[in-house]
């Protein structure tokens, strides 16, 4: 093996047996097995864990979109002496392989060459399946996005109806929800010290499988619906869902408990936010931000992310259809503003990099440095949303520690450009002073990612969205200043269709919007409606959070006319005819 073969060898975690003869392992203490490639990259979860654990004197290895139809793939680096990590990517499993009408998506970008045929269904649940059958004796831990929103009994969109726990549905011994650095290190640190799965209950942040015997005093305990509760009455499902919203809080000290015919699933009290110590470091672990050298075709998620950089972690919007805040967590972890720069020096010694960073971001562009002003008071906070129905009155939106992190970014002589491509919350961006401003001369690169999401305010009102005429003017402040740069810049707004209480008249008045505004729709989606989210349980149960009966687009017919009123106006205005029958009324 050639020197330079050799090198490559010590880059990565290693996939393969050779990597591990090279570091002089003869065996594995964590076994990660994910959905995704394997791309040393901090926007990729196997890779970010995979590095903290490292850095921590643990010896990691990664097994990459096994092949499911042999268990033996699983077994290529041997028995981990502490456990089995599984992870089914940076996306559901099913979001990731089926579009809203439940058609096969024709490309996976997480996957080398954008395949669509390396990870198998419920990816989850078939790990673990297969790692239980090759390592038997071996503790199972799922965790990722896919394991986080599926920890309670839900609605499943692709199979229309109620789910289990995938705890249950997967056999695991134990569940990490949210971002898991903590949990993780925890269960590392315990199985060091005993091997057995029970040692791993009551760690914050997890979730376990137990009876009335393991649960804490009750005054500690939130009792949801139980599954078959859910099944019989949709509307249990609204609630349940609510609960669980009550309590993404990290500083909450309850036990979520949830029945399953004669089984409890329990959730611990979430684990507590980073400190911006323990965030900086995270970021500055030695990442390669390339795919593992033994791929032969280019992982495409990867391109977009290579050179951007995540400042922030956390989202306080609370949207009823998003799953950052759930996941992330409400409370904003913010970087050091010389970690950032340190981590930007980092990019300027690899021979790739042209001192573009493509973004300078996370779950929303202008959070960063932002919170509750009154730390105690926000401990006890319950309000699933910050910012809806209105701005809280003690949340901190001064943008002053957000525009002193981007002036050194530009300051930097590593940096030739700086964008931010994560999307922007513009009703935060309204009160931030000169953000606005500075974004648009210094940080915007021909077009901006907002969300609006729709025009009509009873739909915006269900999605926990802000009033219409706030993105009116946030829309009206960005061409200004963008004229005042002297700039052709375009905003490039997201909406959605079929949004459970959205009709085919509201899509109506959508569609005139943009019409009127010659809006450019390139960026539409058809809600799905994802596990764990208010929107979910609205779609399932009919009704708003309130009780009220709403309309639901269910069928995908319903749903294919609500996506015309989207996708017409775009063709129109490129002077091309319509694809497909438009709605009856198009004018």
């Amino acid at each position: 093996m050639s020197q330079p073969d050799r090198d490559l060898l010590h880059c990565f975690l290693p996939m393969t047996r050779a990597e591990m003869v090279a570091r002089g392992w003869d065996a594995l203490d964590i076994l990660l097995i994910t959905g995704d490639a394997y791309v040393d990259h901090p926007s990729f979860a196997a890779a970010l864990l995979g590095r903290f654990l490292e850095a921590r004197g643990y010896r990691v290895g990664i097994i990459a979109q096994p092949n499911w139809r042999n268990p033996e793939s699983l077994a290529v680096l041997g028995a981990p002496r502490l456990f089995v990590g599984i992870c089914a990517g940076a996306l559901d499993s099913m979001l990731n392989l089926y579009t809203a009408n439940k058609k096969r998506r024709t490309r996976d970008a997480y996957s080398p060459g954008g395949r669509n045929d390396l990870r198998p269904r419920r990816a989850t649940i078939v790990y673990t399946n297969l790692a239980r059958r090759v390592f038997p004796d071996t503790p199972i831990v799922i965790g990722g996005i896919e394991a986080s929103l599926r920890r309670f009994a839900h609605y499943d969109y692709w199979d229309d109806r109620v789910r289990s726990s995938i705890l249950l549905d997967s056999g695991a011994d134990l569940l990490v929800y949210g971002m898991g650095e903590r949990a993780i290190l925890a269960i590392a640190r315990r199985l060091s010290q005993t091997k057995t799965a029970r040692a791993l209950r009551y760690i914050p942040g997890t979730v376990f499988v137990g009876t009335e015997r393991d649960l804490p005093q009750p005054a500690r305990c939130v009792w949801l619906p139980s599954r078959e509760e859910i099944e019989k009455d949709a509307v249990k499902l609204l609630e349940a869902t609510r609960l669980a919203l009550l309590h993404v809080n990290p500083y909450s000290r309850r036990y979520l408990v949830q029945a399953d015919e004669d089984r409890l699933v329990i959730a611990t009290p979430p684990q507590p936010p980073l400190t911006t110590s323990e965030f900086d470091s995270l970021y500055e672990l030695p990442f390669q931000r390339r795919e593992h050298w033994s791929y032969r075709e280019p992982v495409p998620a990867l391109e977009p992310v290579r050179w951007s950089l995540t400042v922030q972690r956390g989202c306080y919007g609370g949207c009823t259809y998003c799953t950052l805040g759930v996941h992330q967590g409400k409370v904003i972890q913010s970087r050091s503003i010389g970690s950032i720069l340190r981590e930007i020096e980092s990019l300027a010694a690899m021979a790739a990099f042209r001192g573009t960073i493509s973004d300078l971001g996370g779950p929303t562009a202008n959070m960063y440095g932002t919170g509750g002003a009154n730390p105690e008071v926000c401990r006890r906070c319950r309000r699933p949303s910050c910012l809806f129905p209105r701005i809280c009155r003690i949340l901190r939106t001064d943008a002053r520690p957000l525009l002193k992190m981007l002036r050194a970014v530009r300051e930097s002589p590593s940096v030739r450009h700086a964008f931010i491509a994560s999307g922007v919350r513009y009703d935060l961006a309204l009160l931030q002073g000169d953000y606005l401003r500075t974004l648009v001369t210094h940080h915007t690169g021909g077009h901006l990612s907002v969300a609006p999401e729709h025009v009509v305010e009873h739909v915006l009102c269900l999605m926990a969205r802000p009033p219409h005429s706030v993105f009116e003017k946030f829309r009206a402040a960005f061409h200004r200043y963008a004229s005042e740069a002297g700039k052709e810049l375009y905003l490039v707004p997201y909406f959605i269709s079929s949004f459970p209480g959205c009709t085919e008249a509201d899509m109506r008045q959508l569609r005139a919007y943009i019409r009127r505004t010659r809006l450019v729709t390139h960026q539409v989606q058809d809600f799905i409606p994802l596990p764990m989210t208010m929107a979910a349980a609205m779609f399932y149960a009919g009704r708003t959070p309130e009780g009220r009966p709403i309309y639901v687009a269910r069928t995908i017919a319903e749903k294919r006319r609500q996506q015309a009123y989207l996708r017409a106006p775009a063709r129109v205005f490129r002077g091309s005819r319509p694809v497909g029958r438009p709605p009856d009324d198009w004018g």
